[in-house]
């Protein structure tokens, strides 16, 4: 008994020890909307397993609540901005790119604007983060283990060479693979990796001219993608890093340890990948919980017919009358109850079966029994809500990435796409008939689902195992290919094309002229004997 008591606080020390040996200091830079909603499942993991974790934020963020009490860290610093000036740089952003009624030339303009209103809101930030010595100061000395970033704030990966701190990247797979394939190095043939378009109309099958579009595609999407870094960033890294020494976007990006894609199988189509990409899409989703009692009473209400649930996404709070009111008319014309998230002005045409929230528990609503279909603009994080749960989509891509996703979907046979712009009330009602009462959509989302289970191991659980695994093994460049260090003529062995065809050259020059010298030779002998005859 002696011995135990004596033994006893040694094995609680040891355990202790143990357990403060297995946890860590993660430095988290958020991104903005959804792309804090993702990072922010895996945040709140981390620190379920005794991870001590600091988000870094600025003052101007328009979706990242700091002021908040959280079971994290928040460590705030100041930039040159207002919070509404950020919100309204998104906003205009998004009325670019939805804008129909302008010519090219306007529209072109606008982008132009918008641009450089995100160099500007880039220059602020990155400034008030890596220019601020007390704040740089701090973060030195709180040798964190690793730095857990989205590009969408500006200069996490700058901040992570500077602090010499290896990085792990939460990333959606980019407009056109550019980003991946520029600055990742990830292989994207042309021939059977779609790019993303407009339309979103290009697959993993495509025909000859297809083929053709998509090359070009990639050529235009990588000649605007190096513009921007050029004109956006390079020049902004080359000014803050601390070395004085030309710093380029893609240089610093590619440096992250692993890229952890907010996609997987069920969605993408099979293409290669490298070693330092982990594809946790769907890390978000979980089982259904109840819903509030006056919602679960509207949806029980629907009895048999059951419910559709219908979200243009977080961004997306005010719709023209014109289109707010085609849209009510479809909805009032289906047998089943809509629950709509839409804070906007209600429509002349809602009918009774249709219900307005500001806000809806949507993976909630998408995991319960009586849910038909689901109306979606097509953002990744609602898509695998809709993947986990088995329910069918009808697609109303808005901008950006959406269109491609939502023809992932399509081309799977679980989704039905309409244009936003030119649909009607009819087309919206048969859109979401047919996606309820034609039984290959249920069927093709039950396939997906099954796949997305179907893992060696949940995607919320990798994604932490590759930001432990980074903390472990103080990075994991062993992942990363040497295809980093080489110039883009060596990448595509420009250079041995080169030599080789130089050799040929030679030896065919060295030939020629050898089979000149004997015939010549050959030719005079014959002459001088035909001479002496």
């Amino acid at each position: 008994m002696n011995i135990c008591r004596l033994f006893l606080p040694l094995v609680v020390l040891l355990m202790n020890g143990c357990e403060i040996s297995l946890s860590g200091k993660v430095l988290v830079l958020p991104g903005e909307y959804s792309h804090w909603h993702n990072m922010r499942t895996i945040v709140e993991e981390l620190v379920v397993r005794n991870h001590s974790v600091t988000v870094l934020v600025h003052t101007a963020s328009p979706t990242v609540k700091h002021r908040q009490k959280e079971r994290f860290e928040y460590l705030v610093f100041k930039v040159n901005m207002e919070q509404e000036d950020a919100q309204n740089l998104w906003k205009n952003f998004i009325v670019a790119w939805m804008s129909q009624n302008t010519t090219v030339f306007q529209k072109l303009s606008f982008f132009w604007n918008i641009m450089s209103g995100f160099t500007s809101y880039a220059e602020k930030i990155c400034s008030g983060m890596l220019l601020n010595q007390k704040l740089m100061t701090s973060l030195r000395e709180s040798h964190f283990d690793v730095i857990f970033y989205d590009p969408m704030m500006p200069c996490s990966d700058l901040l992570a060479e500077m602090l010499g701190v290896p990085s792990v990247m939460s990333f959606r797979v980019s407009f056109a693979y550019s980003f991946e394939c520029i600055c990742g190095q990830m292989p994207a043939p042309p021939s059977y990796v779609p790019a993303a378009s407009v339309q979103g109309h290009l697959t993993d099958h495509m025909d000859f001219l297809e083929r053709l579009e998509n090359l070009l595609l990639y050529i235009g999407h990588t000649a605007m993608y190096k513009l921007q870094m050029i004109f956006m960033f390079d020049k902004l890294y080359t000014k803050i890093h601390f070395t004085g020494k030309p710093t380029t976007f893609c240089d610093t990006m590619g440096k992250a340890d692993i890229w952890l894609i907010r996609t997987y199988w069920d969605f993408e189509y099979p293409r290669p990948f490298l070693p330092n990409f982990k594809f946790v899409g769907g890390l978000h989703c979980k089982p259904a919980k109840p819903l509030p009692k006056e919602m679960e009473e509207f949806v029980q209400s629907s009895g048999d017919d059951g419910i559709v649930v219908f979200s243009l996404g977080s961004m997306m709070n005010n719709l023209t009358k014109e289109r707010a009111n085609t849209i009510a008319s479809a909805l009032g014309q289906i047998p089943q109850k809509v629950l709509w998230r839409y804070p906007g002005e209600k429509p002349d045409t809602l009918a009774p079966n249709t219900r307005l929230y500001d806000w809806i528990p949507q993976n909630d609503l998408l995991g319960h029994p009586k849910t038909k279909a689901f109306i979606t603009h097509g953002g990744t994080n609602g898509l695998y809500e809709a993947i986990y749960h088995g329910v069918p989509m009808v697609g109303i891509p808005l901008f950006a990435d959406q269109p491609d996703n939502l023809n992932h979907m399509k081309t799977k046979g679980a989704a039905v796409m309409l244009d936003f712009h030119k649909m009607e009330s009819k087309d919206l009602k048969e859109a979401v008939t047919n996606v309820i009462n034609n039984q290959s959509y249920k069927e093709s989302i039950m396939r997906l689902s099954r796949i997305h289970h179907d893992q060696p191991m949940k995607p919320l659980d990798q994604a932490v195992f590759w930001i432990e695994f980074v903390m472990r093994n103080k990075g994991a460049k062993h992942l990363r290919v040497e295809a980093h260090n080489l110039t883009w003529y060596q990448y595509h062995c420009l250079d041995v094309a080169a030599f080789l065809l130089s050799i040929t050259a030679v030896v065919m020059f060295i030939f020629v002229k050898t089979c000149s010298w004997v015939i010549c030779k050959c030719l005079r002998r014959t002459t001088t004997k035909n001479k002496k005859d």
